[in-house]
């Protein structure tokens, strides 16, 4: 066994508690259950598919039924493609995952139940993976042959192999020779033949599978494929990672998504001449997204992250860091992923301390990072927090929502960050993936095109802090060393400048839009609360006016922009409400309606502020704290005067724009 020496496995093996047993059994129920069933050709898809298109919520699995499919929410059945396909993806994954862990048990127990039952899986595979034809289809994505995608091959065949290598011990010469040659070489030279030369978190996941196939058969080629060549795994690390440490593509998910493709890489390398450990962006990339987590405990949902993908569950990650440097910071990111579960789990048991230090979980903190792209602040004494995003473009699972805006009001999202559906779901790129659906501009109700966003000034003041950023779309069209399709309206946004300035306050925001539209587009600043409003506009609902993702929205009411601070209010079911006083110039209509959250089990509530003329100004106050308001604006070229009341008290902001100047 190559993962771990005798001595290593005498620990494991006297460390292992019943409770970690179990829970691998409970975990590979379904194949422990039946008979092996692996697909006897390529009718298996992608698992992306397995989502309801009205609900955007994962559908109900079941090993006995392969042609019903049925949505949790409202129990809808679905059938025939693309979710027959999809079911026959998620065996396989079951499959995979079983081979690993199976093969890790029978080395823990000697129990040749779970031998055979290894060894039955994959033989059958390699009795049908070399005639599988290559099949796909799958946006951004090359093909797949168990599978309908690169990625899920590579997915498959890194557990196969582990799986091989607890098992290799337990196999004839016939055998492990039948597995070597028509299922682990087969799927290694698949993947060297279709790995694309991007960055993307698809390639990490692809040379690490075919790293750890090398690091297995002893095959220098493979190993050599994998690591050193242009877009293998160095090259992925020197060119993914950008400004202070993040992956390129702006999500939380993806960063950790590559970045658990290299670690499966680095366990069975470390302490080899074919380590990773050298290159100082592993570290980094390590430690950089712990200093995002929100004061609600996530990470922020930005760019493609299915709901729940926010969450603090890395434990296959912080264990081995914590293990391999010690750092405290791991150890915090293991405290909150602990806090509501047992620490018994496979990766604690192979590749954790004895005993984690006692530290208090991860904390919220003001975080600036204008390379990346991304500042928070958050007050501590109220538990509020935003968060603006004006980060790079991410190439394929980038949300096109520059300057967006999230807002949390005492511990609790209240101006989210929607994230995204299964990506076969309709919400997916229907929905969840536009500009229209973030709290940002929209031209023509079409994506922006892709920009990086300029850090005009970053201030402290008192207890404030003041963030002045701008978007100019009179540049080039910003790119990425990664496939990418179309999803925006160049035309649209040629030549229009937005500039968004946030002063927070900590009991309250004060967010500031500038828009410069010379070709007189139709301009629609967007926001969307999660909570009910209780400001009810005139007039009967009509239908949407809107094309593309709002298209869908509901119970909208259009009213003409006058010269009054015009506020909404909402029950956000905390003790105070949530309130916007919005004041504008060069507007002409507030548009309300109701729109999906995530998961569209529930409707948030929109207000967009349109206008077509060529200079847009428009004023947001975000009261927190529910003893605010906005009472005046003067605005004069490039200075500003806000006056706001806090608890009958009146404030008075000073900003000039040109020299960068902001008193309170």
């Amino acid at each position: 066994m190559l993962q771990f020496n005798s001595q290593q496995f005498s620990v494991i093996k006297s460390r292992v508690s019943q409770q970690v047993i179990d829970n691998i059994i409970a975990d590979n129920k379904v194949v422990l259950s039946f008979d092996v069933l692996v697909p006897p050709d390529n009718r298996a898809t992608w698992n992306h598919y397995y989502f309801c298109s009205d609900h955007g919520v994962r559908l109900t699995w079941d090993r006995n039924k392969p042609l019903e499919h049925y949505c949790p929410v409202d129990g809808q059945l679905f059938t025939g493609e693309p979710y027959d396909g999809a079911w026959w993806r998620w065996l396989n994954g079951l499959n995979a995952k079983a081979c690993n862990q199976l093969g890790l048990l029978w080395q823990l127990t000697n129990n040749p139940i779970y031998l055979d039952k290894v060894r039955d899986i994959l033989l059958q595979y390699a009795k049908y993976y070399p005639d599988y034809e290559p099949h796909g289809g799958i946006p951004y994505n090359g093909p797949g042959k168990a599978n309908a995608q690169t990625l899920c091959e590579a997915n498959c065949h890194l557990d196969f192999a582990l799986g091989y290598d607890f098992i290799k011990a337990g196999l004839s010469n016939q055998d492990q020779l039948y597995i070597e040659r028509r299922l682990l070489r087969e799927g290694a030279d698949f993947l060297m033949a279709h790995r694309t030369k991007q960055l993307h978190n698809h390639e990490m996941k692809i040379n690490s599978t075919i790293g750890v196939i090398g690091l297995i058969l002893q095959d220098e080629d493979y190993i050599q494929f994998a690591l050193n060549t242009d877009y293998g795994l160095h090259y992925q690390l020197n060119h993914g990672l950008k400004g202070e440490g993040f992956w390129f593509e702006g999500s939380v998910h993806y960063h950790y998504y590559a970045l658990q493709a290299l670690l499966a890489y680095e366990k069975l390398a470390r302490n080899t001449k074919y380590s990773i450990r050298s290159n100082p962006n592993y570290y980094t990339m390590l430690t950089f997204p712990l200093q995002l987590v929100l004061n609600t405990g996530d990470f922020p949902r930005m760019n493609d992250c299915v709901a729940g993908q926010e969450k603090i569950t890395e434990a296959h990650i912080f264990e081995f860091a914590y293990s391999e440097f010690e750092d405290p910071i791991f150890a915090a990111a293991l405290a909150s992923t602990y806090q509501n579960i047992s620490r018994d789990n496979m990766d604690a048991l192979l590749y954790g301390v004895e005993k984690l230090p006692e530290v208090q979980p991860l904390a919220a903190k003001n975080v600036h990072f204008p390379i990346v792209g991304l500042t928070q602040l958050t007050d501590k004494k109220s538990n509020n927090q935003m968060v603006l995003k004006h980060s790079l473009y991410g190439g394929e699972h980038d949300h096109y929502d520059r300057l967006g805006l999230t807002l949390i009001k005492h511990g609790q999202e209240i101006l989210p960050d929607l994230g995204t559906s299964g990506y076969g779901a309709e919400l997916h790129y229907g929905y969840y993936k536009n500009s229209a659906t973030h709290n940002t501009l929209t031209v023509n109700q079409s994506n922006q095109t892709p920009a990086n966003p300029t850090v005009l000034n970053c201030q402290e003041i008192d207890d404030a802090v003041f963030v002045d950023t701008w978007v100019d779309w009179r540049l080039p069209v910003a790119t990425v060393d990664s496939h990418t399709l179309v999803h925006w309206d160049e035309e649209s946004y040629k030549d229009i400048q937005f500039r968004r300035s946030m002063l927070w306050l900590g009991f309250a925001a004060i967010e500031i839009n500038q828009v410069t539209n010379p070709h007189l587009q139709q301009l629609d600043l967007t926001w969307h609360t999660r909570g009910q409003c209780l400001s009810q506009m005139t007039g009967a609902p009509i239908e949407s006016p809107l094309v593309g993702p709002l298209a869908r929205m509901t119970d909208c009411r259009v009213n003409p922009v006058n010269k009054e601070i015009k506020v909404f209010t909402y029950d956000v079911k905390q003790e105070t409400p949530y309130k916007q006083f919005m004041y504008c110039e060069g507007a002409e209509d507030w548009l309300t309606g109701l729109a999906p959250d995530n998961p569209a089990t529930s409707n948030l509530h929109y207000v967009l502020l349109r206008s077509k003329r060529a200079l847009l100004k428009n004023i947001v106050l975000h009261d927190l704290s529910g003893d605010c308001g906005l009472v005046s604006v003067e605005w004069q070229d490039d200075q500003l005067k806000v006056e706001l009341s806090k608890k009958n008290i009146t404030k008075i902001v000073l900003i000039d724009f040109i020299k960068g100047r902001v008193s309170l």
